[in-house]
């Protein structure tokens, strides 16, 4: 659908046109986005003036329109030029990571959306196409990163800053004597997200792969965003319940109790997709109506079969050097068994946010204007 939108003035007064639908901008509004070297610091866009302090009855005594810009000069003797441009993006609530439209996928694809590394990467037109393919696909995996020294931190430190978990600032991901977690031994491990009982749940997983020199290991992917979008086509009163009981998921050792409650499958506030949970070693369902317990449980048995069905899971192996970045609030991964025996498997892992990402992006695309 195309976007209309368009300003328009009528004595002294700037209106915005958006589908049809028209209504006054504030002169206030207007007021705060006063540029110039006098009103903004020209490196970080911050304001100089505090708006608070200002006048509350700011008034519009002059108003032209371009092109590209307003020019309006206001009654405690401010003029400015304000982009048309910004205008749109700001008022009509535009954020360019969510209109990356999320791509469905299956046990049917065979791109893996591998990006070789490079030392300047960070900086470089080809971690902007990366990252943009992370936000269509849920996951990128980086080839032939440095493993020496835990680069593993520089690299998301890189991108954003690392979310410091109870697990610490990153792990080690190989098997050892009375883990705290399932991660820690050779055994497999079916789909699931990570870290459900945190809140907020850390949004991206970094793995990078230090050795994994043994027979399976397996590393698996399941995009959840496809299996809801099946479930709520085919078993609407399922996918209905699992959008609306919450659930209580736990982790507990010797030295942290970590719960959270929410919504297996949680939808935005347009009632769209926005996160999967989905590890049933740590949820506890709620004691609710049997009747709707009944149908809970049947919700919940469909969507394990849907998440640990070969229609919908990838496999592969991850190489010495190869960096998986997943979106932990879309995917579920999991790992075939392996003998330790047999040779060593090492992964490195650590937790970084969206606006670890989002800032990314929005900073190389401004810097290559794209």
């Amino acid at each position: 659908m195309r976007i209309i939108m368009k300003i328009e003035l009528s004595d002294n007064k700037v209106f915005f046109e958006n589908q049809g639908s028209k209504k006054e901008i504030h002169p206030f509004w207007l007021r705060e986005r006063v540029n110039g070297i006098d009103f903004v610091d020209k490196g970080t866009k911050q304001r100089l003036f505090d708006p608070t302090t200002l006048n509350q009855n700011i008034k519009i005594n002059k108003v032209n329109l371009t092109d590209k810009f307003l020019e309006i000069s206001f009654n405690d003797g401010v003029e400015t030029k304000i982009s048309i441009q910004s205008i749109f993006e700001e008022y009509s609530g535009i954020n360019d990571i969510k209109f990356i439209k999320k791509t469905k996928w299956d046990s049917s694809l065979k791109n893996l959306n591998n990006f070789q590394f490079s030392e300047n990467i960070f900086e470089e037109k080809i971690m902007y196409e990366a990252l943009i393919s992370f936000y269509k696909y849920g996951f990128i995996i980086f080839k032939n990163v440095p493993r020496e020294n835990n680069f593993l931190v520089k690299f998301a430190n890189s991108i954003g800053s690392i979310r410091r978990t109870n697990f610490g600032e990153f792990f080690n991901v190989k098997s050892k004597p009375n883990p705290n977690d399932l991660a820690y031994t050779s055994l497999p491990l079916a789909p699931h997200t990570d870290n459900p009982y945190r809140n907020p749940v850390p949004c991206i997983q970094i793995l990078h792969c230090i050795e994994n020199a043994v027979e399976g290991g397996y590393s698996t992917l399941v995009d959840g965003f496809t299996v809801t979008e099946e479930l709520k086509e085919k078993y609407p009163e399922y996918y209905k319940i699992l959008t609306e009981v919450k659930v209580k998921y736990q982790f507990i050792d010797k030295d942290v109790i970590l719960e959270n409650w929410a919504e297996m499958i949680e939808l935005d506030e347009n009632k769209n997709f926005k996160q999967v949970r989905f590890s049933p070693r740590l949820d506890f369902v709620p004691l609710i109506d049997k009747n709707k317990l009944d149908v809970y449980y049947k919700a919940r048995k469909k969507i394990s079969e849907l998440y640990n069905s070969s229609k919908y899971r990838i496999e592969f192996k991850l190489l010495p050097g190869d960096l998986l970045m997943m979106d932990n609030y879309r995917l579920l991964h999991g790992r075939t068994s392996f003998n330790a025996n047999e040779g060593n498997r090492f992964l490195q892992g650590c937790y970084i946010d969206y606006d670890s990402t989002e800032g990314k992006i929005k900073h190389l695309k401004r810097k290559f204007n794209i």
